[in-house]
This record gives C-alpha cells, sequence and structure tokens, in this order.
C-alpha cells in the first residue's frame, strides 16, 4: 500500500527575479536578476516533498506529451514518486507557469492551463493508499466535481483525505457540494481560508470551514500555522528563516504536515514538521530544491 497518493496538478515553473512591474512592450527586451526553470504545479510539489520525507508516494495527474511533460516526470521520478500512473494527452501541450518574483516574497504568477482542464476521475488510478491528498482544485473543473466522491471512495476504504484548493482565478470561491465533509484536512492559505469560509477574521473562518466537517489547517508564512479541531485551535510557530524564494512553500508545508500525520498521528506535530519544512523549503530558487529530508527537518524541530 502506498503511504499517499497526490492527485493534481504537474508544469514546469520558470521562475524570475528582478522584472519590472510592468514589462516595457514594444520588443523590447529587459534584463532580469535570474532565471531559473524548476517543477511546479501545487500537488507536484506537494508530491516532490513527500518523496523526499521518505513516503512512499505516486503521482496522479495529466501532462502533455511534450518537452514540457517530460522535464515533469523527470524531475518527480529523480525524487523518488511513482509515475507510473500520470496520464499523457495525445493533443493538448503540458501547462506552464511564469512567476514574477518580487523581493519580499510577493509574485504575480501567470499560468497556461494546458491540458489541465482536461484532467478527471477517469485518470485517477484505482490504488490503496494511507492517505489521498488533491490540490490546485479551481484549475481543473473536471476533478473538482468529482472530487466530493472520490474522496469518499478513499475514506471508505480507511485512507485520510487532504485538499489544498489554492488560488480560485475566477474570485468566486465556489466548492462542490458536500466537498470538504470528506476532506479529513483542507490546507489553505490564510487569506484562502478568508476567501473559502466568507469570512473577515481568521478565527470566524476556521469556526466556518471546521463546521463544514473538515479539520482547517491554515499556513501563515511566518507566522506558523493553526489548526482547529473539536473547537479547539493549535498552533504552531515558524523557524527563523531568511527566504530566498517562496516559490512552494505551501505545498511543501503540505508535504511535512501529512508526513508528520502519518508518522504519529498527531495533529500538534503535524503542524511542526509542516511549518519547519514549509520554511526550509525557501532556502533555494524553485519550490522543489530546498525541500528537506526527514532527518533535516526533524533536526530543525529538534
Amino acid at each position: 500500500m502506498l503511504d499517499l497518493l497526490v492527485v493534481g496538478d504537474a508544469n514546469p515553473d520558470v521562475l524570475v527575479d528582478g522584472a519590472p512591474d510592468v514589462p516595457p512592450y514594444g520588443q523590447a527586451e529587459t534584463l532580469v536578476g535570474g532565471g531559473v526553470l524548476a517543477l511546479g504545479g501545487s500537488a507536484a510539489i506537494a508530491a516532490h516533498g513527500a518523496a523526499r520525507l521518505g513516503l512512499a508516494t505516486a503521482f496522479a495527474g495529466l501532462v502533455g506529451r511534450d518537452a514540457a511533460g517530460d522535464f515533469v516526470l523527470d524531475a518527480l521520478s529523480g525524487a523518488g514518486v511513482d509515475v507510473s500512473r500520470v496520464v499523457r494527452h495525445e493533443t493538448l501541450p503540458t501547462a506552464l507557469t511564469v512567476c514574477l518574483n518580487r523581493p519580499g516574497g510577493d509574485r504575480a504568477i501567470l499560468t497556461a492551463s494546458g491540458c489541465l482542464a482536461e484532467f478527471g476521475p477517469e485518470h485517477v488510478p484505482d490504488v490503496a493508499a494511507r492517505h489521498v491528498h488533491a490540490a490546485s482544485y479551481f484549475l481543473q473543473p473536471r476533478l473538482a466535481e468529482a472530487l466530493p466522491a472520490l474522496l469518499r471512495k478513499h475514506r471508505a476504504s480507511g485512507a485520510t483525505t487532504s485538499l489544498d484548493t489554492n488560488d480560485d482565478p475566477s474570485g468566486r470561491w465556489e466548492l462542490a457540494p458536500g466537498l470538504l465533509a470528506e476532506c479529513t484536512f483542507l490546507l489553505p492559505n490564510e487569506a484562502e481560508a478568508l476567501a473559502l469560509s466568507g469570512r473577515s477574521g481568521l478565527p470566524e473562518a476556521l469556526g466556518a470551514l471546521a463546521g463544514a466537517g473538515c479539520v482547517p489547517v491554515v499556513k501563515r508564512g511566518g507566522q506558523g500555522a493553526v489548526a482547529m479541531r473539536d473547537g479547539t485551535a493549535v498552533h504552531a510557530a515558524a523557524p527563523r528563516a531568511d527566504p530566498v524564494d517562496t516559490v512552494g512553500a505551501g505545498d511543501s508545508f503540505d508535504a511535512g504536515f501529512l508526513a508528520g500525520w502519518l508518522d504519529r498521528g498527531d495533529l500538534a506535530h503535524a503542524l511542526a514538521l509542516g511549518t519547519v519544512c514549509g520554511a526550509l523549503s525557501t532556502r533555494a530558487t524553485g519550490g522543489t530544491a530546498g525541500q528537506p529530508t526527514l532527518p533535516e527537518a526533524l533536526a530543525q524541530i529538534a
């Protein structure tokens, strides 16, 4: 049995540092501070991080039959992720994201969705896993519609489940009916938690999301993380960090949190491991280059 099945998006990230707020057009060439090609996609980064932490991890996604798809599969398999169940679309390209990074962690994200919108439940393998994690809900409408039933099936087999919705480009933040009740954990950042709950404050958002049937686990960057279970808030402080690049930090948190949960079934330990993995991931450019091994993360906790 797998420890973790990750379902969702995978694409190359083109990370650009030092870009102007509005790049000049007119075929003007602008020199920037740096550029990196890295594995992207919330689900793919989380799967990569989980494998780094020693979990037996498989990835289920849809990529094109192109060089970008080759790059994604090579990056995942190189970390030990089982990609044998990834489906390759015959005609549509792999998704692609360009991140224009500012000092301090803010960034503009430009995504060409490629074949993501075609990813559906028929592309998800029927395999046994201790936990099933889904990500980038709003970029994959066919998967989104089927996700409650998919997670319900795995819960009936004894698995725990989680969802990181990520941002909603449409701004509507509408989830399928009953979805949160099928999620053991919901893993948004603070802005996403407020948007998903329709509340203006974090305590109210936690209460509303918990009332929908899940354990909300909210990532707060340098302020750590907070979860709510049975009406009680559980907090974890963030370790000190001097970030080089924050791309994928939330996805690395997801990997650490799930590894901690599957190891001990203890919410406080899972939060602590998640915050450490998120912080350590920011020590290098890109979502995966700085992801820790389990000994590195545990040493940081200690």
